[in-house]
């Protein structure tokens, strides 16, 4: 199946130096999954609600100052590589092209409707991200923008005192909070006093309650749960005790359609532009050094994501990494910092492997558990 029918030639288009005044009213009256930056006429960039809740720019910048590059699409692309390319992307949105000529927008959304019928086969275990990153109910609206920033995601699980579950805050929810909607009913006169609002507890803008999945139900309901309610995401908990397992997220989803049942391990690389001296080939490589090691654990899938903070050593970026595996014995993840994606990649690589060791001592302790629970029952 390829993207030829999903694919719409309807978009929103800006200039690079229009005012993010401008995109930020765009976003406000029409909605859009994303903006096509566009330099005398030619295809520049994408820019979307997540850079702009990461952007501290004031309204006269330039939309070229928070745009991103998105790979361009052939539009009789096949819809697996289309969505790998907006995952590795780290996008929702992608232009395509029908030739040389831009033809349209590709979005997450539309990839998912055209495929949700045949997501009953995979359930929500088998996707959903565990290494989960939560904030207290009590904690600060200016919290949550570090905690969404630092770690590159866009929900959080709100918890209380007791630790449970009980509403869960997105960049939307900051979005209209602190940057566009000044005027939200309950909230009292905060016009101009951006610093008191990032004082405000989380809990006066959350969602609640949170819209939760469970790992036993299938994709397809979770993702008609998140169209049905208009959000990108949702809380995994296992009971109805508030206890947090996870989250669910289109992208998480759309990131299972590119899974393989080849013999090759299966690698996605977000943010692959910002690989400097070490290749994708390298990064899969050492991946399968790591897991070769270890009998009995088939890797399902493997996923690199790099983020670059604004602190520099010598001109060179601080990058983040996280290498998450999917294998037939659970998620293992390794994450570290360094100077240079090889620097972070191989921080991680080390951190992933003694959580390797780690998941594969648990399993051996389990398995001899149960050799000696036998033994005792034939006595």
């Amino acid at each position: 199946m390829n993207i030829a029918d999903i694919a719409v030639p309807e978009y929103v288009e800006v200039d690079v130096d229009e005012r993010l005044a401008k995109v930020r009213s765009l976003f406000d009256r029409e909605n859009p999954k994303g903006i096509i930056v566009t330099e005398d006429g030619d295809y520049a960039g994408v820019v979307g609600e997540k850079q702009l809740i990461r952007s501290r720019m004031g309204d006269d910048t330039k939309v070229s100052a928070v745009m991103k590059p998105a790979p361009e699409i052939a539009r009789r692309e096949d819809i697996r590589e289309a969505a790998r390319l907006l995952i590795e992307g780290n996008v929702k949105i992608a232009p395509v092209y029908d030739g040389e000529k831009l033809y349209g927008i590709i979005t997450e959304d539309g990839i998912l409707e055209a495929v949700i019928d045949s997501l009953d086969a995979n359930t929500v275990d088998q996707v959903y991200t565990a290494d989960v990153v939560t904030i207290g109910e009590k904690e600060h609206v200016g919290q949550a923008i570090n905690r969404l920033r630092k770690h590159g995601i866009s929900r959080l699980p709100v918890l209380n005192e007791a630790g449970s579950l009980t509403g869960v805050v997105t960049t939307n929810d900051i979005v209209d909070f602190v940057v566009r909607d000044q005027d939200r009913q309950g909230s009292g006169d905060r016009a101009g006093d951006i610093d008191r609002m990032l004082d405000l507890p989380v809990y006066d803008l959350m969602s609640s309650p949170a819209l939760t999945a469970r790992p036993d139900e299938t994709t397809k309901a979770a993702l008609e749960r998140m169209f049905d309610n208009n959000v990108a995401g949702l809380v995994v908990t296992p009971d109805d005790e508030g206890s947090v397992t996870g989250i669910i997220t289109k992208t998480d989803i759309l990131r299972s359609l590119t899974f393989t049942e080849e013999e090759s391990m299966d690698v996605q690389i977000t943010n692959i532009e910002l690989l400097d001296t070490i290749s994708r080939d390298h990064v899969i490589e050492s991946i399968q050094d790591v897991t070769n090691k270890y009998e009995k654990m088939q890797v399902l899938h493997a996923h690199v994501r790099l983020q670059e903070h604004k602190e520099k050593l010598r001109g060179t970026p601080l990058i983040q990494c996280q290498i998450r595996l999917r294998t037939s014995k659970g998620q293992v993840i390794g994450t570290g910092e360094g100077y240079g994606a090889e620097h972070g990649f191989h921080v991680a690589l080390d951190k992933l492997e003694r959580n390797v060791l780690e998941l594969k001592g648990v399993n051996a302790d389990e398995e001899y558990r149960g050799q000696l629970l036998r033994k005792l029952g034939e006595l």
